[in-house]
């Protein structure tokens, strides 16, 4: 009888070495905090918590007036020093040197001038830098804005993508690996999920001594939290 106890107690201590035991937030797979690195007062929003935007989607915009005015003029700077580049090129062999010259360094300048104006106008600008929801809002009309103290106005995540970020015990560091399954239970949901460990973070938080991973997951809400268990020799399987 001792005998059997003592193997079970083998095997049940056998059972729990081979898991480790985490703790999981839902995130989102891509996010991120839009600010404006140009200065002036918003013209125009285009979205609203909840708006689905397309990358490169312009989601808002600053009184751009001044800096359209001075982007046309570079342009047209450029246009002329162009053309008469060109036109001195046609009789470089019979014209000064140094002439020549002054209409080349004439030509780069202004087409310096119209790539620097082209950036600022594009400051303007305020664009989803990929595929997704605006989650979070704090912009208006007519609110003035600073790209010397960078301000957050909107915030963006992907629409569907996510990944559940866990956390471990600091001693197991060597144990845990990139492929790995993670079985585990959103709280207040008693399904029981599987996913893969697809990323271990090379450091431990300085706070709680704890270590992150993360495991793709399904369409689940952001926010949401859970517990589970790394299963240390498991291979992934697909539930």
């Amino acid at each position: 009888m001792i005998k059997i106890v003592l193997s079970l107690m083998i095997i049940t201590l056998s059972l729990q070495a081979e898991e480790i035991y985490a703790t999981f937030n839902v995130e989102a797979r891509k996010s991120a905090n839009l600010a404006f690195i140009a200065t002036g007062i918003v013209n125009k929003v285009n979205v609203e918590i909840g708006s689905l935007v397309k990358e490169g989607e312009v989601l808002a915009e600053l009184k751009n007036r001044d800096t359209k005015a001075m982007l046309d003029v570079a342009k047209t700077s450029f246009k002329y020093a162009k053309k008469d580049l060109t036109r001195q090129k046609k009789v470089k062999k019979l014209i000064d040197e140094g002439k020549f010259d002054a209409v080349l360094n004439k030509y780069e300048s202004a087409k310096d001038s119209l790539v620097y104006q082209q950036v600022l106008y594009d400051k303007t600008f305020l664009k989803a830098p990929f595929e997704g929801v605006i989650y979070d809002k704090a912009l208006e009309v007519g609110d003035a804005v600073s790209g010397q103290a960078l301000r957050t106005v909107l915030k963006i995540q992907s629409v569907s993508e996510r990944k559940i970020v866990l956390a471990f015990d600091q001693k197991y560091h060597k144990m845990v690996k990139v492929g790995q399954v993670f079985k585990y239970k959103l709280d207040g949901d008693e399904t029981e999920y599987k996913g893969t460990i697809s990323k271990v973070y090379p450091y431990a938080n300085h706070n709680n001594r704890k270590i992150r991973a993360e495991v793709k997951a399904r369409d689940f809400m952001v926010g949401l939290f859970g517990e589970g268990y790394i299963l240390l020799d498991a291979l992934a399987e697909k539930k």
